[in-house]
């Protein structure tokens, strides 16, 4: 019975001790991109254990808060709520992307941020107007005694009708409107 447990354990929050942030930005890409279509918005509990091995622990507490906020807002009212925070958090684009490439990643030995270069490719389905995005986006990184951990995204894509600032400052909007 202890071995199951354990097993479980390793399974659901496997262990990433980034060595750089290259590879911890790739290392959160991968839970990402595993994890994308499972949730839009703030990730449920499930999801957030599965990203918690790859963000610090001051963006994992964020996440945990704005989750438990918008369920105290869904709980005050009686209609059904949209979630405060739609389509995918973690990049500048409501669809979020389906690629990536690390780029140049500037370091301290406490912090770094990295230039992300991400694309989104529409399914076929959506039209035929639909046309791939491509843009930048900034992950900022901090160095924990377990490795390097994503800390925050600067959304710098700049599109008309994507995500703008910070993640950090939209999980402290959606915290501070609903404590």
């Amino acid at each position: 019975m202890h071995r199951l447990a354990f097993a479980f354990v390793l399974f659901a929050a496997p262990a990433f001790a980034a060595g750089d942030p290259v590879t911890a930005v790739n290392d959160f890409y991968s839970v990402y991109s595993s994890q994308h279509a499972q949730g839009i918005g703030i990730p449920d509990a499930t999801v957030r254990l599965r990203f918690q091995p790859v963000l610090s622990p001051r963006l994992n507490k964020q996440l945990a808060d704005a989750a438990f906020a918008q369920a105290r807002l869904t709980a005050k009212v009686k209609n059904a709520v949209p979630p405060v925070l739609e389509g995918d958090i973690f990049s500048s684009l409501f669809e979020g992307p389906g690629a990536w490439k690390v780029g140049a990643c500037q370091t301290s030995a406490k912090a770094a941020s990295c230039s992300v270069a991400l694309n989104y490719t529409p399914p076929p389905a959506a039209g035929a107007k639909s046309k791939p995005a491509n843009w930048t986006d900034t992950v900022v990184l901090v160095n924990t005694p377990q490795g390097w951990k994503v800390d925050d995204v600067v959304y710098d894509a700049g599109f008309a009708f994507g995500n703008t600032g910070k993640l950090s400052d939209m999980l402290a909007m959606v915290i501070a409107t609903n404590p």
